[in-house]
């Protein structure tokens, strides 16, 4: 890799005492972490010592099998930088991917917006998915009582149940079928004492090394939102449970437009939505049939924050419609279906449908 490539990168999050530390460790002493540099919080938690080589810095540590170990020390910003510049001098192994690992109690939302609007990290590094790890023990009641925990899961693109063997199976599953209506569009794989194959993680975002076409069906997962019924105002109907939770407030749902759109009146819709209602866009995910144009246009948003538009280099179906999916939190889907529809009035008759998690 050189050194002006993009490198993806990866969050590791995780409710307090959730095993995303277990997992952690387990990750680093597999093979297949070769070529991967990890930003923690602090060494003392991670048990590296055993496995480390050398000291290329005050806070770098390469180990045994290539893997490279990062002190963040507050200061992510610093530590991408000293990464880059350090595989560039050939201080450091090369790497092709970094995983960060947050706190317990992170919201990732601003770690994904450093990686998007920071210029000296954007220019060589891009968030290419998130892993948030669940405890099968007690998860539902950190969901229950942490909203840190809900938006950990709510974002995330693979969703990792540990602690499987502690509770029984009625449990796991109880806690994996409220996980699928919270995100219905995570991939849930089980950890045993952080078991599991570092493969399962890694390259979930549009882009992954070594694919010159984006992999856009498995990045938006458009066909994991289902069909809601409606009420006569067109609002979907709710049901409520029996009491209220945290993730009562959390809304996934996707918008079809069937004809295509002017590509500036979306955008402008678009930084409508995440000007007035930032805080509440959780995630947004889209594939844009733009008038006039043969490829498509991918858009990802993230609260306030919007990624930087990519021009595919094709289709990847034959389903030419705009197809955009959110998750969002106290936000109704007929304030966003609204909002847009308001600024594409002036683009080609499109007919909207609105599906979302059951």
């Amino acid at each position: 890799m050189t050194a002006s490539a993009i490198t993806p990168v990866t969050l590791l999050t995780g409710y307090l005492g959730s095993g995303k530390t277990t997992l952690l460790n387990r990750l680093l002493k597999h093979p297949a972490m070769e070529e991967t540099a990890v930003l923690i919080n602090e060494f003392g938690a991670v048990s590296i010592d055993h496995l480390l080589v050398r000291e290329a810095s005050e806070n770098i540590m390469v180990m045994s099998n290539g893997c490279i170990c990062c002190s963040v020390a507050g200061d992510m910003v610093q530590a991408l930088r000293d990464l880059y510049f350090k595989r560039a001098n050939s201080e450091v192994p090369p790497f092709k991917r970094v995983v960060i690992e947050t706190t317990g109690l992170a919201d990732p939302a601003p770690i994904m917006h450093t990686l998007i609007e920071m210029p000296l990290v954007a220019a060589r590094y891009s968030l290419s998915g998130i892993v948030t790890t669940v405890d099968a023990e007690h998860g539902e009641r950190q969901l229950d009582n942490h909203p840190e925990s809900i938006k950990q899961a709510a974002v995330a693109d693979r969703i990792i149940i540990t602690k499987t063997d502690r509770v029984p199976a009625a449990v796991t599953e109880s806690l994996m079928t409220r996980l699928r209506m919270l995100n219905p569009a995570a991939t849930l794989l089980t950890a045993v004492s952080g078991e599991i194959d570092p493969a399962k993680l890694f390259d979930t975002g549009l882009y992954q090394p070594g694919k010159q076409v984006p992999d856009v069906a498995k990045w938006l997962v458009a066909e994991a939102y289902r069909p809601v019924a409606t009420s006569p105002l067109g609002s979907p109907a709710r049901v409520q449970a029996s009491a209220p939770r945290h993730d009562d407030c959390i809304n996934a749902f996707a918008i079809t437009l069937d004809q295509p759109v002017v590509w500036q009146d979306l955008v402008d819709a678009m930084e409508t939505l995440t000007t007035l209602r930032g805080d509440q866009l959780l995630r947004v995910k889209g594939i844009i049939n733009a008038a006039g144009e043969s490829r498509p246009r991918a858009v990802h948003a993230v609260q306030h924050t919007i990624y930087p538009v990519a021009v595919l280099p094709e289709w990847p179906d034959e389903d030419r419609r705009t197809r955009l999916v959110f998750i969002t939190r106290d936000l109704d889907e007929s304030f966003v279906r609204e909002t847009l529809m308001s600024f594409l009035h002036k683009s080609p008759a499109s007919p909207v449908s609105v599906e979302a998690a059951a």
